[in-house]
């Protein structure tokens, strides 16, 4: 009976003791959110590295011991780390990477039992399905994320990129129904986002992917007042997406060539094509390339169209994506 106490006591030390503590899990959520938040103004390749890095050290501390509520945090933390990962590496081209990224990304939010993450988690792998071209994947990432009814900003990113994808594939009824469920998400955000920054839907996002969604169903008017609507946001806001920025002013442009427009065009791209190439990431370089250019344009403005596809093709060819490509480097994980 002795030894067999001995033995409980033993294990009891065991128990208790833990490889992290409460002030330490707050400080590597703390360091999530400077990530997220630094990504929408950072240079995406050394920011990438640092993300990696702090995933490594919640990996590490994972395979230790610690209390069920501090392995819960840290899977929490490991989950919006690799969610972080996987939209890097998607903005960086390597979509298959990021497929990766995301599904482990879903293995942390599942062991930790966190909705906010798990919609967070499909969100990104949304994003992922869309730029690889998985249109119906993307929608029932996005309607899956919803099911979790998130409190945060992610419900209204979820409807917007279901828009998204449904604008795409064709659809007109229903990318302006999604779009209205956004709006409805909106009104419905009943509290602050866990991480924020890039895990965050601001308005001005919002209406990036609505000016979007209305070129595609054939509404360059409405899309032109979106883009409008969102840099007026995007000018109030204390920290302002390059990304985002780059893309409401891609849709503004495209506005102007559907009815043709390209001086109007070439003046709307000119922030965009003033953007560093560690600042052209794929979504921009993908959404200008597919700009119509040189068709509908009226008399006269021939000139205008060929310097805005030659400004856009040097572009494209010292982007990010391209520069990574062609890097000697050890690659990412």
């Amino acid at each position: 009976m002795r030894l067999a106490a001995d033995e409980s006591a033993a294990w009891a030390q065991w128990a208790e003791a833990s490889n992290v503590g409460d002030i330490a899990l707050e400080q590597l959520m703390a360091d999530t959110r400077a990530l997220a938040e630094d990504y929408l103004t950072s240079d995406p390749v050394p920011l990438f590295v640092r993300t990696r890095a702090l995933r490594d050290r919640v990996f590490a501390l994972l395979e230790g011991h610690q209390y069920p509520r501090q392995s819960s945090d840290l899977y929490v933390a490991a989950g919006y780390l690799c969610g972080l990962l996987a939209w890097m590496s998607s903005d960086l081209g390597q979509l298959r990477d990021a497929d990766t990224q995301g599904r482990t990304a879903w293995l942390c939010a599942e062991l930790a039992g966190h909705n906010e993450l798990r919609a967070w988690v499909l969100s990104t792998r949304s994003k992922v399905a869309f730029w690889d071209g998985r249109l119906r994947d993307a929608i029932g990432h996005a309607r899956r994320g919803a099911t979790y009814r998130p409190s945060g900003t992610v419900a209204v990113l979820l409807a917007c990129q279901e828009a998204d994808a449904w604008s795409l594939l064709g659809a007109e009824d229903e990318p302006l129904g999604a779009l209205a469920r956004a709006e409805d998400a909106r009104a419905g955000i009943s509290s602050e986002d866990d991480i924020g920054g890039l895990f965050s839907c601001q308005p001005a996002r919002q209406e990036n992917y609505a000016a979007a969604v209305q070129l595609r169903v054939g509404r360059p008017t409405d899309a032109l007042r979106a883009a409008d609507h969102a840099l007026e946001l995007l000018r109030d806001q204390p920290v302002r997406a390059y990304g985002t920025e780059a893309q409401i002013h891609i849709s503004k442009a495209a506005a102007h060539l559907s009815t043709g427009e390209a001086e109007g065009a070439l003046e709307a791209l000119m922030p965009v094509l003033a953007l560093p190439p560690d600042h052209r990431l794929e979504p921009v370089t993908r959404r200008l390339s597919e700009l119509p250019i040189g068709t509908g344009r009226p008399a006269g403005t021939s000139r205008a169209v060929v310097g805005l596809r030659a400004a856009i093709e040097e572009f494209c060819l010292d982007s990010a994506p391209r520069h990574l490509a062609l890097s000697p480097g050890e690659g990412t994980a």
